[in-house]
């Protein structure tokens, strides 16, 4: 019974999670329309954060047609040799604009992408840089979430809830290289070392650290400036690739949302203490066969209440963390 119960609350987690993108941009909670201009097309610009690093900042919000999915960042490296890019970004029409951008800073091509992992706004873009080429790295347990009901229907949905930035023509692109444990990447003479961190946010996690640059981009690892996508993650191996960020000391962290920062044990601290107190305040509860909503209720969720996405994710993240405590 007990071990039924768990499954059952975990398909739901994975239909909540297929559908997560596709609330309605009215229902979110909202504050950035930096990206969108005064026609409403929204616009995908580069920020510099290293000599040869940059990366595009998605808005705060949940996905929508209005903002084309546009809801999480990609970085890329230039080098002498050819671009690194790091994450494809949510539709094809973004992926083209953050081409579009690379093309204004160099001629060189764009050679690699590594994706952080396989949650749909971070590769429905990634057809678009397959056209050009370039050779997709992922986590080998990416595999897994490409022969998954969940990909599957979470596409059906996406071509519905983002048209016409997400439709028919839209696919599911896997890795050319599968990624077993960790792997350096070396292009024009720059190594990026690519460590594997999963399960943590997702099964096929990986974090990709730039010595020369002092960068590292943190995918979905990091969320600054809203409340983390706990979905079905795995919060205490979510707590351990923290850790491990931690002992890199990267100078710059590029997250997977939210704006990029120069103080990574600030940057470690918000999402862990996050995770750490969701797991404090339903830990009693799970363990005890308690309800949910019992103990929701009785949470104090003053410090986060105000953040953007509170409303849209909070419960759904204490739900899971409750779920799989209940697991462990």
């Amino acid at each position: 019974m007990h071990k039924q119960r768990y499954r059952i609350g975990i398909l739901s987690i994975a239909l909540m999670a297929a559908c997560f993108t596709g609330i309605p941009l009215a229902q979110a909670q909202t504050s950035s329309t930096h990206q969108v201009s005064s026609d409403g097309t929204i616009q995908v610009k580069a920020i510099q954060v290293a000599p040869n690093t940059y990366f595009v900042q998605g808005v705060p919000e949940m996905g929508s047609k209005q903002n084309q999915n546009f809801i999480s960042n990609a970085g890329f490296v230039v080098t002498p040799k050819g671009v690194v890019v790091i994450d494809a970004l949510g539709s094809p029409v973004l992926a083209q604009k953050l081409i579009q951008e690379i093309r204004k800073i160099t001629k060189q091509k764009i050679v690699a992408v590594v994706l952080t992992h396989y949650h749909a706004d971070h590769v429905y873009g990634l057809q678009e840089f397959k056209r050009l080429g370039a050779t997709v790295y992922a986590q080998r347990d990416g595999l897994n979430y490409l022969a998954s009901e969940t990909a599957k229907q979470r596409l059906i949905a996406s071509r519905i809830d983002f048209a016409p930035w997400v439709n028919e023509n839209t696919r599911l692109v896997a890795a050319d290289v599968w990624i077993d444990q960790n792997k350096t990447l070396r292009v024009g003479g720059v190594e990026f070392l690519i460590s594997r961190v999963g399960p943590a946010h997702a099964h096929e996690d990986l974090i990709v650290y730039v010595p020369s640059e002092k960068v590292l981009f943190a995918g979905d690892l990091i969320f600054q400036g809203r409340i983390p996508f706990v979905g079905n993650a795995d919060s205490r191996g979510w707590m351990n690739a923290l850790d491990q960020i931690q002992k890199i000391k990267p100078k710059i962290v590029v997250p997977g949302h939210g704006t990029y920062s120069t103080n990574a044990l600030a940057d470690v601290k918000f999402t862990r203490d996050y995770l750490a107190y969701l797991r404090e305040v339903m830990g009693p509860a799970a363990r005890d066969l308690d309800p949910f909503e019992e103990a929701y209720a009785k949470a104090d969720w003053s410090e986060y209440d105000g953040m953007p996405l509170f409303r849209a994710a909070n419960r759904m993240n204490a739900y899971n963390v409750y779920l799989s405590i209940q697991a462990e």
